[in-house]
């Protein structure tokens, strides 16, 4: 009616709403799925109004999950018009207004190829920022009714957008799995400017419409209005959604494959020594044999004996300066040797999706899960001027899988001999890597995880003066140490009602609402230390997306031991509650 092309009036160009029919053509031959892009949504200057409102009148609330770091601005979905906020953003108000209006939701309808009344009037959007650091990790959009997402960009019209800068809409192709479920591809296929006064929008597709938001490398804020259109529904094959697909109650089928037993030995290597009061001691053999590798102070009994009893108490330890000094230095040199080749980090921009990829690093996926470089090449004999993947192997299988590691470890968690291990060799690259919390990750029964990690910095314990100001340690050791750039390995709790198997799609329902999920204990990417984290199956675990500000990759090899079920049931529950949120360790 006339209310609704009043609406558009003075808001939405006019020749934009008369050409739904060649922008729904577009949009049918679009890939890697179908999506669109509508250039000078809004008349002239109307748009510079709204931003201008949206910087002036609206506070923004930080936001950080496993999944994101977002600055959230306003809420426009429950944004009464008499408020005296709604007063202090007219255009905005008539914006909103247009968006929802029958005539401009008639027009969509047509640009995405839909059925004519397949959108309600359900009002669904939010002015969000991202500003440096700032990203989205990829995901399909699937809630509830959700029928076409779209995202309009408010980024300041005087200073073009460039790919230096991020904060690009990256689309994924999907992979079909042989259980017919579609995953994204590690890397995205086609990535889209945040250019002033454009809409892009898709509609909403599980187990097809993949997208996230690359992180912003540059000081501009990436202001946007991001919203979706309801359908009277939810889609087909909801359960295909990301957030089903995350909280899917398969506990363990994505855990890295069977645990490999450890190599069997002659009896009489398997016995521990005893000292005169009875308490079990490393034999002398295996003492020489872990020297090759770990740091001598690792390897006394007095050392072993705290750091067992900090294990005892907390579930947890961190082991800095871990592996001796000759290895220390190789690994350092290595690693330093790769990075400085692609690039990346101290805030250059990751342009490269495929940056240290080569025969023997591959990407792994699917990108709604991980995305991560993954060592698949030979190992070194250990010499010096070996490669960084070769020498982490030749780690990973003559220390961290040999029997003599496994007593070790008996020795310093109590948890009893492990009979089997599993894990990876794995680089995060800045700009580009992380892992997501999941519940495909649940085990059914405890583990024992060891990272032993790898970055820029001095891997020292930082101490920090009344003020905050870091006084030990290296300027990349505080980095790491604050969080800003990621990199640290996190443990949550998950959600007791799904890990049931209730996995109502409602649970799924806000994938911004990071306050159901517990934080347990959060450890920083540290160079040469090595963390010890025994995780009940309740527990899940992610290693925040490293951003492009980090110092360097976060290299690691990351294990998880079979370790008995416990038979003393108040070790397990104790674990589970006094897990600390920030767990320093043992110092030596």
């Amino acid at each position: 009616g006339d209310d609704s092309s009043s609406a558009l009036s003075g808001v939405i160009t006019p020749s934009v709403v008369s050409s739904g029919e060649e922008l729904g053509a577009c949009y049918r031959a679009a890939q890697p799925y179908r999506h669109g892009l509508i250039s000078d949504l809004c008349v002239p200057g109307f748009l510079n109004k709204v931003l201008d409102e949206v910087k002036n009148n609206s506070k923004v609330t930080f936001k950080e999950s496993d999944l994101f770091r977002v600055y959230q601005s306003i809420d426009l979905a429950n944004l009464s018009p008499g408020t005296d906020l709604a007063k202090s953003l007219p255009s905005l108000m008539s914006l909103r207004a247009a968006l929802y209006s029958d005539q401009f939701r008639s027009f969509v309808e047509k640009a995405a190829d839909l059925q004519p009344g397949t959108l309600t009037g359900q009002v669904d959007c939010a002015a969000n920022c991202h500003a440096r650091g700032c990203h989205l990790l990829c995901h399909d959009d699937v809630i509830g009714t959700r029928k076409v997402s779209y995202i309009i960009y408010l980024t300041d019209p005087e200073d073009a957008w460039s790919d230096e800068d991020g904060g690009r809409l990256e689309l994924y192709d999907s992979i079909e799995q042989e259980d017919g479920t579609k995953v994204p591809a590690p890397f995205p296929v086609k990535t889209i400017l945040p250019n002033f006064n454009s809409l892009a929008y898709f509609v909403v597709t599980p187990g097809v419409s993949f997208h996230s938001v690359q992180e912003v490398f540059c000081d501009k804020p990436r202001l946007s209005i991001q919203g979706w259109y309801h359908a009277k529904e939810a889609p087909e094959e909801i359960q295909n959604a990301t957030l089903n697909r995350l909280k899917a109650t398969g506990a363990g089928e994505d855990t890295e494959g069977a645990f490999i037993a450890f190599d069997s030995e002659p009896a009489s290597k398997v016995a521990p020594e005893e000292n005169c009061s009875g308490t079990p001691m490393l034999s002398v053999e295996d003492k020489k044999f872990l020297s090759q590798f770990i740091d001598d102070t690792y390897l006394s009994d007095k050392s072993i004996n705290e750091i067992r009893e900090c294990f005892e108490a907390e579930s947890s330890v961190q082991l800095r300066h871990f592996m001796n000094e000759s290895w220390e230095k190789k690994l350092k040199r290595a690693t330093e040797e790769e990075d400085k080749k692609i690039g990346l980090g101290r805030g250059n921009p990751s342009l490269k999706y495929d940056a240290g990829v080569s025969e023997d690093w591959n990407a792994v996926g699917p990108a709604h899960k991980q995305r991560f470089l993954e060592y698949g090449g030979q190992e070194s004999s250990g010499k010096d001027d070996a490669s960084a993947g070769s020498l982490m192997l030749h780690c990973k299988r003559r220390l961290l899988e040999s029997p003599a590691f496994g007593r070790w470890l008996e020795l310093a968690t109590s948890l009893g001999m492990p009979s089997g291990y599993r894990g990876r060799v794995r680089r995060f690259r800045p700009g580009l890597d992380y892992t997501v919390a999941h519940y495909g990750i649940l085990t059914h029964t405890a583990v024992l995880d060891a990272s032993l990690c790898f970055a820029a910095g001095s891997g020292k314990q930082l101490m920090y003066d009344e003020v905050g100001d870091a006084v030990d340690g290296d300027d990349d050791d505080a980095v790491w140490d604050s969080g800003d750039a990621g990199g640290f390995e996190c443990y949550i709790a998950a959600d007791e009602e799904i890990e049931n198997g209730k996995a109502a799609a409602a649970a799924a329902a806000d994938e911004y609402n990071e306050d159901d999920d517990t934080e347990l204990l959060s450890v920083s990417a540290s160079n040469n230390t090595l963390s010890l984290v025994y995780r009940d199956p309740g527990t899940m675990r992610f290693v925040k997306y490293v951003g492009s500000g980090a110092p360097s990759s976060r290299w690691d090899i990351s294990l998880e031991y079979e370790v008995p079920e416990p038979e003393d049931e108040d070790f397990d529950d104790d674990s589970k509650d006094s897990a600390p949120a920030e767990d320093d360790g043992v110092g030596f």
